[in-house]
């Protein structure tokens, strides 16, 4: 069971890759600055986490008036990462959990998904300015999307 509202957010570093090279993200970046939410996805270039991640891309603005930062977080390398990013446009950052550590510590890891171990599940967690889970959601149905709606609603 993915982590729960209220629960202090595990600290993380992952690679974040761009055109310049690799950078560290952390979530101690945002800490006493703004909200961070995550969106755990299973695989890059999958069709609905290529529509997630879209979708999301397409409503940044909503996000950044609510002083949020949002992160995609998956166990692909920060290559195949980035080589999506550039795909979709994207204007956020993707971060590799490639070593699954992120993922296990947000407790939202598949054993197994179509006969790949460790895959993240679809999962969404915003924490607040001082690193507090203020919503958290975790399917194990991996085409079901977060609610947006919700995830905004708890930024307000």
């Amino acid at each position: 069971m993915a982590l729960a509202k209220g629960t202090q957010a595990p600290a993380f570093t992952l690679k974040h890759k761009t055109p310049a090279g690799l950078e560290d993200v952390s979530l101690a970046d945002n800490l006493g600055k703004r909200k961070t939410v995550l969106l755990f996805f299973p695989l890059a270039f999958t069709s609905v986490c290529m529509d997630e991640m879209c979708s999301v891309n397409q409503s940044l603005d909503d996000y950044s008036s609510l002083n949020a930062q949002v992160y995609g977080i998956s166990v692909d390398s920060p290559f195949a990462q980035e080589k999506m990013a550039e795909v979709d446009g994207l204007k956020f950052p993707l971060l590799s959990d490639f070593n699954k550590e992120v993922a296990a510590a947000y407790d939202v890891l598949f054993d197994e998904l179509i006969g790949l171990k460790g895959v993240a599940k679809r999962a969404a967690f915003v924490i607040d300015e001082a690193g507090t889970i203020i919503y958290a959601e975790s399917s194990d149905d991996p085409k079901q999307l977060p609610d947006f709606a919700a995830i905004k609603a708890s930024l307000a």
